[in-house]
């Protein structure tokens, strides 16, 4: 079920022009989730967050991926969550340019190769160059399964998951 309201006054360029849509989904072993947009014809602004129909508490989730099965274990992130990867130095941060999104580990990796290929090919200097083509490698043998990957999504709201028996959930203390 999605609800579509068009005409709206964006909150960027000021023109009536902003489609806001809410769309339900059932994820799997997290539950109902609604999924927010914003798109203006405009300005080309646009935004994207998750939500979970459930009051859910913060938590931080680790999961070690190391099996090319585990590149179909599904990732919910809100624009809250934050994702990080130590082995590669490389997060994607929470804040209010952030987008939610729901994928899974191989998309999340895809997200972060289409980073590291911006980078390599703007960059001029030799060695960040090259540096950028062994971190490709690292993550195409991640995708194999031939090198295992921690990866960490801390959400305060609790509107961020990893789904997977594997994974190791801490909650945040309440204040």
């Amino acid at each position: 079920m999605m609800e579509i309201l068009k005409n709206q006054t964006c909150p960027i360029c000021g023109k009536k022009k902003l489609e806001l849509k809410e769309e339900e989904k059932n994820i799997d072993g997290f539950g109902k989730v609604y999924v927010l947009s914003m798109d203006c014809g405009g300005c080309d602004f646009s935004k994207c967050d998750i939500e979970s129909e459930e009051e859910r508490e913060g938590s931080s989730q680790t999961i070690i991926v190391d099996s090319e099965k585990d590149m179909k274990i599904k990732i919910v992130r809100s624009s809250l969550g934050t994702i990080k990867i130590p082995q590669i130095r490389m997060s994607i941060e929470s804040g209010e340019s952030s987008e939610g999104f729901i994928t899974d580990v191989e998309g999340l990796i895809r997200k972060f190769e289409a980073i590291v290929e911006k980078e390599r090919d703007s960059s001029e200097d030799p060695s960040a160059k090259k540096s950028a083509k062994n971190l490709l490698k690292k993550l195409w043998k991640v995708k194999l399964g031939d090198v295992p990957l921690k990866i960490t999504i801390e959400d305060p709201t609790g509107n961020s998951a990893i789904i997977s028996d594997k994974v190791e959930t801490k909650k945040f203390k309440k204040k």
